[in-house]
């Protein structure tokens, strides 16, 4: 079945095909220009900071729904080893971690999905090969360092957690603004709240339901309007999973990473970002959440912390 007539239209409408060049390989993080930065340094009032990163743990955040995307696997591959023949000299340990790239808290690269054989900026997808992604890989984001805005769509509808099944679109990113008391503007970075980060933390493994809650396409053209530089989500799928707006597979992904260019984050812990945003009012910060530069790899984890 082709695609709806409604996503080709989305498709176009927030299409940044050769905005910044036809070798552009970072899309909407052009936007984060030095003077964004400088800007971002005015949320910083206390100098308090939060990570959103999960926990690196055998036990979550993945369940088993991807193929390959094995929570970290740590072992220990040397233990109080001496470093010389002397027993009391200098000795160390070390460990080894094997994980799938998006299992953690992470960002998909712009070479995450291709859709008609085209990745972001028009790219062939056959720029994806056994040796990794020869474009628009993660080692392209050199920096993400921004103003963070949180919007906490499910303290904004009166709920600990959305519900299964529950699409963000545009009515609910305006109420989450206007919880936030605050616009987004060029080059922020935005955290979508569902409150499903609390199901995956470490020791609470637990299935993910059919019916997550997520971004719907319409979200799309909310974002491409106000030129946000990349969004982050507390669930797994990112968007509304399944979905039946279209029958393209992951039809937010592909607008979002293939047609704008813009990066998007999965497995963000928010839950004390928001009880930190509700008791102070603040709901912008600085972020700092640059990628590890993986060469030609297709995602990353990140430890993003936002200071307030």
């Amino acid at each position: 079945m082709p695609a709806s007539a409604e996503f080709r239209a989305l498709a176009e409408r927030v299409c940044n095909w050769g905005r910044w060049g036809a070798d552009d390989e970072i899309g909407t993080l052009n936007l984060v220009t030095d003077a964004v930065r400088l800007a971002a340094r005015d949320c910083i009032r206390s100098g308090r900071a939060c990570s959103l990163a999960m926990p690196l743990s055998e036990a979550s955040p993945q369940t088993g729904l991807m193929h390959g995307r094995i929570n970290p696997l740590r072992t220990m591959v040397a233990i109080n080893a001496p470093m010389g023949p002397d027993p009391s000299a200098c000795r160390y340990s070390d460990d080894v971690v094997v994980m799938g790239v998006q299992a953690a808290t992470h960002w998909d690269a712009l070479s995450h999905v291709s859709f008609e054989g085209r990745l972001y900026n028009g790219f062939p997808a056959d720029q994806i090969d056994a040796s990794g992604a020869r474009r628009c890989g993660i080692e392209r984001v050199a920096t993400l360092a921004t103003r963070g805005v949180l919007l906490d769509v499910a303290r904004a509808l009166g709920v600990e957690r959305l519900a299964p099944g529950t699409a963000i679109g545009p009515a609910e990113l305006d109420r989450a603004v206007r919880l936030a008391r605050l616009e987004p503007r060029a080059g922020d970075a935005l955290l979508v709240r569902t409150g499903q980060a609390a199901l995956y933390r470490a020791g609470e493994r637990r299935e993910y339901s059919v019916g997550a809650p997520g971004l719907c396409m319409q979200a799309a053209a909310w974002f491409r309007e106000r030129d946000v530089a990349a969004v982050a989500t507390d669930t797994l799928a990112f968007e509304l999973f399944p979905s039946d707006e279209t029958a393209v597979a992951l039809p937010v992904h592909v607008l979002h990473l293939v047609y704008m260019g813009m990066l998007q984050g999965q497995n963000f812990d928010l839950e004390e970002l928001s009880r930190l945003c509700a008791s102070s009012g603040q709901y912008a910060f600085f972020l700092e959440a640059s990628p590890q530069p993986l060469a030609r790899a297709v995602g990353t984890p990140v430890n993003p912390v936002a200071i307030f």
